[in-house]
């Protein structure tokens, strides 16, 4: 919602201000872009600064990845709606994980009672992860993870049931999440203290390189701190400085920049502010590859170049008439695209009421089918190149965002700025804004503060069984009496070693997966190392 504003307008009548408070004009024309040099601000498409595409032919050769996050109940259930995916079209599976999983411990540890299953699949050991991809080639599917704190646990998982379907680990393409950073600000689902995660995604980093160089060791994440309130601007200054914490994190290991940057990627929402969403794409990589090129000294264009997946706003979702979210998640769609993401999930309309059907997830993919193969959109690359609106809001986001990062950097860092409490206080009066405005009214959402129904449609969300819980706790059992506890312990034991001293401890992770450890009992074996993190509010 933009609000009414007087200042900042090209033509001195008011104007309108962006979700990041930015001057939006009622006209804009040739003096937006006074003194602008089309060459320095955009390039050509596939070159620095990459701010009209990573790939010189975009969509034009194919459309983007088009995944759909999905994981429910038990590994079974959620197999079973990703073979349906795959059978309706979608290229790229992306994993959804129960909380206890996100927070590496098992179902039938006391704390995961009541969450078996709830928010997504729950992954308890490799046994669990053979039934997630039976019957699903795994040489041939890319496959997003979304898992933070413990997502060497669960991409080492993965690779041991690829190679059990004689898939070479150098084959498997994917993505794991492991920003452990935006949890501190936005999500929660840490495990250990900052320095240590980040020593562990600076191992999963060598390990990759070495082992699985098609892998994308890193999805660092704006959308969800956009999900807790952060304005565009806030979205991809607080990303791009965790970027460059990891690079940092990844230098100081002693690796060369240009050996790990080209498979560093992003996540970003896209809201319903069509335009504004747009040019914070643009400007995101025209930063970043700057970032990259003048202080980190990249020389590998693949290092220079913000490749990103989208997810549709699922902070934006009404549970009231739910049916209008089909529309919003259409529109924030082809924001994504029209923004030039590589791969896209639009959120199904039910999702701000349940987890959704497998008829809602459908439509949501045939949404992005109907913007890919019905559109003109996949046609000719950054329609938007030279608009003056989109080139003036570009530039002004991209001021925004760096001022944000003078700030961060004024702090020592993203790290240091965690510490302080900085990005979290800033989202948080984000969202107080927000919501201040919408209860007041100035900030309309359609079916919540203005057109209204009298009583709502009954509509009946997917459900999921609360026996699963069980299940799970009834498979640990099982697994527990028939592995080799020696083995197990003995892998352990190494994986401990390994976090106390300076060795990657990826190697003994997955030995210890191997042998049928749970995903519980190795992120107990790095806390009793390690500790846990503990959150203040110092800022």
């Amino acid at each position: 919602m933009a609000r009414q504003s007087e200042k900042g307008t090209e033509k001195g009548t008011p104007g309108r201000e962006s979700e990041s408070g930015l001057p939006l004009a009622p006209v804009y024309g040739p003096e937006a872009l006074a003194g602008w040099d089309p060459a320095e601000r955009l390039g050509e498409p596939g070159e620095y600064p990459y701010t009209r595409g990573v790939y010189p032919s975009m969509y034009t050769g194919r459309p983007w990845t088009m995944r759909q996050y999905a994981g429910f109940g038990t590994a079974a259930e959620s197999n079973a709606r990703y073979r349906q995916l795959i059978a309706s079209g979608t290229t790229g599976l992306s994993v959804a994980f129960d909380l206890p999983t996100q927070m590496g411990h098992d179902s039938d540890a006391p704390l995961a009672h009541g969450e078996v299953g709830k928010v997504g699949v729950a992954i308890d050991s490799i046994d669990d992860m053979r039934v997630l991809f039976d019957a699903i080639p795994l040489g041939k599917v890319s496959t997003s993870m979304t898992i933070n704190a413990p997502a060497a646990v669960l991409l080492l998982l993965y690779r041991l049931v690829a190679e059990e379907q004689g898939v070479p680990a150098a084959e498997l393409t994917g993505t794991i999440q492991n920003d452990v950073l935006k949890e501190y600000i936005a999500r929660g689902t840490y495990i250990f203290p900052p320095k240590p995660s980040l020593r562990l995604v600076a191992d999963t980093f060598r390990y990759c390189r070495a082992e699985l160089p098609r892998w994308n060791t890193i999805s660092i994440s704006g959308y969800h701190m956009a999900e807790a309130g952060a304005s565009p601007a806030q979205e991809i200054a607080f990303t791009l400085a965790d970027g460059i914490e990891y690079v940092r994190t990844a230098l100081a290991a002693g690796m060369a920049v240009d050996e790990f940057a080209p498979r560093l990627s992003f996540f970003f929402v896209a809201r319903t502010t069509l335009l504004e969403e747009v040019a914070k794409f643009r400007a995101a990589r025209r930063i970043w590859a700057r970032v990259m090129k003048e202080e980190f000294g990249a020389k590998d264009p693949k290092s220079l170049m913000l490749r990103f997946h989208t997810q549709t706003a699922g902070v934006q979702l009404t549970a009231q008439q739910p049916e209008v979210n089909l529309v919003r998640v259409a529109v924030q769609g082809l924001a994504a695209v029209l923004g030039g993401t590589q791969s896209l999930h639009i959120n199904s309309f039910d999702e701000a009421i349940a987890l959704p059907t497998e008829k809602s997830a459908r439509l949501a993919l045939r949404t992005q089918q109907v913007l890919a193969y019905e559109t003109d959109v996949t046609a000719t690359v950054d329609p938007f190149a030279g608009s003056y609106a989109v080139e003036k809001m570009t530039d002004d986001m991209e001021t925004a965002v760096r001022e944000l990062m003078v700030r961060i950097e004024d702090l020592g860092g993203a790290e240091a700025a965690i510490e302080h409490g900085f990005q979290k206080s800033e989202i948080e009066r984000n969202a107080y804004r927000i919501t201040r405005e919408t209860e007041a009214g100035e900030r309309v959402v359609v079916g919540v503060n203005r057109f209204r129904l009298d009583q709502e449609e009954p509509y009946e969300p997917l459900r999921v069984d609360p026996a699963i819980e069980a299940q799970q706790v009834a498979r640990l059992e099982r697994l527990r009496a028939e592995r080799d506890q020696q083995a197990v312990d003995r892998a352990l034991a190494s994986l401990r070693e390994a976090a106390a001293g300076d060795a990657n401890v990826l190697h003994p992770m997955k030995d210890a997966l191997a042998a049928r450890a749970t995903v519980g009992e190795v992120c107990g074996a790095l806390r009793e190392v390690w500790g846990t993190h503990v959150p203040t509010d110092a800022y």
